[in-house]
């Protein structure tokens, strides 16, 4: 396993967020964490950085109890996505992007530097916003310079926290497989998504959570059946499946939600 999460609880004062979880990912796989609000995936991926120390559990990348890791070490690994970016300096997309190479950065940038910034920018088409200043970006522009951060670290382990948030339908499926393509190169991700069809479209498994626990883990197509559905997000659900799609269509909340 790449990364193995074993037995993980996590509070914050005396709310637990976290309770026993344990899930894992092999290189060359997307895994999908899914559940509500609420449920415990951002934190999650926060404690597999490194960034939230469990009070319970622990975490393995490649074999290291990630304790035991040293943090620039650490941070070469993981290009991390997080749901918002909060902006206190004018800085164009360009730098942005660049602060994604912080951990292998010397005193000036290399031309190494430069191009995995160029490869980053031109996998998510975003070369023509290179000298714009971020906040001049919509929502979906910004999205993708975040993951264009992330994958300029040229990590081997993506944590990624709703990457198509603000995204229209068609950014949506870009973003998708621009990670589908990074991850087939040799690379692991662990996607946190709200849309059940994409994780059906792209996911190798999903790790379904609410409050705090893991509910279910497997192959999408196995684990995202209607009962589970209704379980887990309190909303009747038809799954159809035709040509070879499977997809989710909600029908409305459960009278009990």
């Amino acid at each position: 396993m790449v990364v193995s999460v074993e037995n993980v609880s996590f509070s914050y004062g005396r709310l637990q967020v976290l309770k026993d979880v344990t899930m894992n990912a092999k290189e060359g796989e997307i895994v999908c964490l899914l559940g509500p609000n609420g449920a415990g995936k951002s934190t999650l991926l926060k404690c597999i950085l490194g960034a939230l120390k469990p009070q319970k559990g622990r975490i393995i990348i490649n074999g290291d109890d990630i304790s035991n890791i040293d943090s620039i070490e650490l941070a070469k690994l993981i290009g991390y996505v997080p749901q918002v970016i909060e902006q206190t300096f004018p800085l164009t997309v360009f730098e942005v992007i660049l602060t994604g190479r912080l951990p292998h950065l010397s005193w000036t940038p290399r031309q190494s530097d430069l191009e995995a910034v160029r490869t980053a920018m031109r996998l998510l088409g975003i070369e023509n916003l290179a000298w714009k200043n971020l906040s001049e970006l919509s929502g979906g522009q910004r999205q993708k310079v975040l993951l264009a951060m992330a994958l300029a670290k040229e990590p081997s382990i993506l944590l990624l926290d709703e990457p198509t948030s603000n995204l229209d339908l068609n950014s949506q499926l870009e973003v998708m497989d621009v990670i589908r393509d990074v991850v087939e190169d040799g690379k692991t991700a662990i996607v946190a998504l709200h849309d059940l069809n994409l994780a059906l479209r792209y996911a190798d498994r999903v790790v379904v959570m609410k409050d705090g626990r893991v509910i279910a883990d497997g192959k999408p197509a196995e684990v995202l059946e209607e009962d589970v559905i209704e379980r887990v997000y309190g909303v009747r659900a038809i799954v159809k499946n035709e040509n070879g799609l499977r997809y989710v269509i909600p029908l409305g909340r459960c009278e009990n939600a």
